[in-house]
């Protein structure tokens, strides 16, 4: 009888079937295309196995770099059966959208810097070096982008324009906020008459996946449109603004840019590059901007609607990244931890819903209004780590690791029970437990 496979040998099988090459797809059917915060994650678990295939991953991110900075999020497979993808957004209505490569026009949490340096991490001194020279000038003008394009004020936080941005697709600040101010007359006639059920007939995700387990109908034809209103702007960034309805500052993608600042910098010093010192001064101003998303009265962080500064008081996952910032002071990263520990908030049986156990918007099985993610439980693992709660990490990451260990690395997990959701041999899933599973025995 053949010996079964170590879970890390697993982790990586799915990694290598995943694999297209230049790029690894999250999973098959449902995700044929290149994702960024997806890539970085996935180059985060290559690097232990193959390094220079770790690093591929990253730069065909890079070769779909719009010539103004900006990473998009997806960049697509040319095959022309997904002609219907490419249509949808038309990313060549932008002038900055590169000749070559066909890609959406928004972009995702800034994850590349996290990702370079953990590869670098794994090179020798002079490797690394060479490496974060190839690297770093792309990463350069991706966040002077972010800074130029998206804080028009010069506030210090960074505005979304779509929840796709964030990650966090369904997550309930931006749905409701979609229900409030961008819902067109045509979804509404739709909802009254209930005759929402239409649209799924146009869905490719719930041919793959239950639909009890992705967004409802409503939802994803709100989500669709605002992406239409976008791409009828010409992603000019100008132009959205001047009549946007749906501006925000995601409190996550904030965390995650604070993070990956710090990198950079760290990775510049490395290999003496110069960072200009005006965006050095604005991303000291994102440090101390974060703070202005606090609320006394609930003792947590929120995102908040860039035109009015309102914030969004609706929990979820994202009042858990500031630990990942690692900006904050101590104090309010232990009311964090408090958060993390409640049985009725953060802490279920398999830890850490993207929704709170207490909230009128849990669901246990769909998307991001319930269920553990992998990727996030990374982000959390590593923050608790850097503000000193190791057994905590720990805790977390054994509780994660259990979910796989029936080699089921799915998207995500019903957080009450252990079910596997989404889409199978879900590669980010594999990535970060192939990651924890070779440096926790380090």
């Amino acid at each position: 009888m053949s010996e079964t496979p170590s879970l890390a040998a697993q982790a990586k099988a799915v990694l290598q079937k995943n694999d297209q090459g230049l790029y690894t797809i999250p999973a098959h059917h449902l995700y044929p295309h290149q994702w960024l915060w997806d890539s970085c994650f996935i180059a985060i678990g290559q690097r232990h196995y193959d390094i220079d295939r770790a690093k591929m991953e990253l730069l065909s991110l890079i070769r779909g770099q719009w010539s103004n900075g900006m990473i998009p999020h997806m960049i697509f497979n040319p095959d022309t059966s997904y002609r219907r993808d490419h249509n949808l957004w038309r990313s060549w209505v932008s002038p900055f959208a590169p000749d070559d490569v066909i890609t959406s026009g928004i972009t995702q949490p800034p994850m590349m810097a996290e990702a370079i340096y953990r590869i670098g991490e794994k090179q020798a001194l002079p490797e690394r070096r060479s490496w974060y020279k190839l690297a770093l000038p792309s990463l350069l003008a991706y966040h002077e982008w972010l800074y130029r394009e998206r804080d028009p004020h010069q506030e210090g936080l960074v505005l979304q324009i779509h929840p796709w941005e964030t990650g966090l697709d369904n997550n309930p600040a931006w749905i409701s906020e979609l229900h409030e101010h961008l819902l067109p007359w045509w979804i509404r006639v739709l909802q009254r008459t209930r005759l929402e059920g239409l649209a799924g007939l146009l869905r490719r995700d719930t041919k793959v996946v239950p639909a009890d387990q992705r967004y409802t109908n409503i939802d994803a034809m709100a989500i669709f449109d605002a992406q239409r209103r976008l791409r009828r702007k010409e992603y000019n960034i100008d132009k959205i603004l001047d009549h946007s309805l749906f501006t925000f500052e995601d409190l996550a993608f904030n965390c995650i840019l604070i993070r990956a600042n710090d990198l950079l910098l760290d990775m510049a010093k490395t290999i003496r590059a110069e960072v200009p010192a005006d965006l050095i001064k604005r991303m000291k101003k994102t440090r101390a901007a974060l703070e202005e998303l606090w609320e006394p009265y609930t003792e947590s962080y929120y995102p908040r609607d860039f035109v009015t500064h309102k914030l969004i008081k609706e929990p979820s996952i994202e009042g858990m990244m500031p630990l990942y910032a690692g900006s904050i002071s101590k104090e309010r990263a232990a009311i964090i931890v408090k958060n993390l520990e409640n049985a009725h908030m953060f802490g279920p049986p398999h830890p850490v819903p993207s929704v709170p156990l207490n909230s009128p918007w849990f669901d246990a099985n769909r998307y991001w209004q319930g269920p553990t993610w992998f990727n996030t439980n990374w982000l959390i693992a590593d923050g608790l780590k850097r503000y000193g709660y190791k057994d905590h990490a720990e805790a977390l990451i054994e509780s994660s690791l259990e979910l796989v260990q029936n080699g089921k690395f799915h998207e995500y997990y019903n957080p009450l029970t252990g079910e596997p959701l989404g889409a199978p041999d879900f590669s980010w899933t594999a990535a970060v437990a192939l990651d924890w599973l070779i440096t926790t025995k380090a």
